[in-house]
């Protein structure tokens, strides 16, 4: 009798728990969660970019595999030499990539958003905005959100910003208000 019931609770115990795992839905639970995470991409044995989070969460649905990183990011971008050129810096990011392998529309692409800043530190102009997307294969970063460009020359402000991926060559849409600051030449 002591047996049985034993069988019984074991049986409802378990019944309980397969009920549990089969409401999770996978596509919002994390495969993958790293605290303080640390990664580092070389090309050619030279360094070319440095990422750091203090949490980077991994998904994955049926087409595609990207990372959250819900308490900030920040991504540093080196020349060919080695040299740190371009930091930025975000409250909350993600990274997606596609899965099909051959497929013509495969795509990775980094997403940043809140309190937004990236600096390029060998021009020493910032950019600071709202949101941010880094497009890898076409070596770009873009934005349709307010934007703020402060630089030696002056500063702009604007609806909407395009630059190569290392923020060396910034065009911002739609400039309003803003101020250049010219050296007058003596001779």
């Amino acid at each position: 009798m002591a047996g049985a019931s034993a069988l019984a609770i074991l049986v409802l115990s378990c019944r309980s728990k397969l009920a549990e795992a089969e409401s999770l839905n996978l596509e919002e639970t994390p495969l993958q969660t790293v605290r303080d995470m640390f990664a580092v991409q070389s090309k050619d044995g030279v360094l070319s970019i440095r990422i750091e989070a203090p949490l980077m969460e991994r998904y994955e649905t049926d087409t595609t595999t990207y990372e959250k990183f819900p308490e900030g990011v920040s991504i540093y971008g080196y020349t060919a030499e080695g040299l740190l050129e371009t930091i930025i810096v975000a409250d909350d990011g993600r990274h997606e990539r596609g899965k099909k392998k051959g497929d013509a529309n495969k795509h990775e692409l980094y997403e940043a958003f809140g309190n937004v800043i990236v600096h390029n530190v060998l021009k020493q102009e910032t950019i600071e905005t709202d949101t941010l997307y880094w497009d890898q294969a076409k070596e770009e970063i873009y934005t349709n959100c307010y934007v703020q460009l402060f630089s030696p020359d002056g500063y702009m402000q604007g609806t909407g910003m395009r630059s190569d991926d290392r923020a060396g060559n910034a065009i911002l849409f739609n400039p309003y208000n803003s101020y250049g600051i010219t050296e007058r030449d003596t001779t």
